[in-house]
């Protein structure tokens, strides 16, 4: 949802950023990957270990990489076909390093149901991605959804950082919320995906 929302605003920030890399002679693809290896590198490091509010704040700066490399596609006049294969695999692995590390910190400190609700929001989400994806390639369509990549990131983030700094409940009630909007958006996805397959036989 929040792509919808944000989208122009976020783009007068990033596009002059992404204009000026591109003068200095980076590509979009470099700036893809080097936002995956650090998001993940922050990731996997702070999180387990306890410092999540250092952790959350790391990974949300890394993150606007993949925001920044979009602007600079669109700099160029468009991405290229491997370019936005790069990007989606990309963003696979950054949301799989975050989710596995929350759920890695959550069994550490004896969280086990918060660590479970990890993990259903870690396949949900590759689910819910590779659901667009699929059906996207048999022509059809599924760009609905309560919870897409940027909701997510919120969700988790903000529980995260808060709850390293030390404000209760939150945490919990972010990580079940966001597994059951992660579930909800599966359906509402494979549900799009069979009403736009009906429509396309008629």
């Amino acid at each position: 949802m929040l792509n919808i929302f944000a989208r122009a605003s976020v783009s007068r920030v990033t596009d002059p950023i992404g204009a000026w890399l591109l003068r200095r002679g980076l590509t979009p693809n470099t700036v893809t990957v080097l936002g995956t290896v650090c998001s993940v590198a922050a990731s996997l490091w702070f999180i387990p270990r306890g410092q999540l509010f250092t952790g959350a704040a790391v990974v949300t700066a890394f993150l606007l990489f993949d925001l920044i490399d979009g602007a600079m596609a669109r700099a160029q006049g468009g991405g290229t076909a491997y370019g936005a294969v790069l990007d989606a695999s990309c963003d696979r692995i950054a949301d799989g390093a975050l989710f596995a590390a929350v759920a890695w910190w959550c069994f550490g400190a004896g969280e086990h149901g918060l660590a479970a609700a990890t993990l259903v929001s870690l396949v949900g989400a590759q689910v819910t991605s590779y659901v667009k994806a699929r059906a996207e390639a048999s022509g059809l369509t599924a760009d609905v959804g309560l919870a897409e990549r940027a909701d997510r990131f919120v969700v988790v983030l903000i529980g995260v950082g808060l709850h390293g700094l030390g404000v209760p409940y939150v945490l919990p009630v972010a990580l079940y919320l966001l597994a059951a909007l992660i579930v909800i958006t599966v359906a509402q996805r494979l549900l799009a995906v069979r009403q736009a397959a009906k429509e396309s036989a008629t």
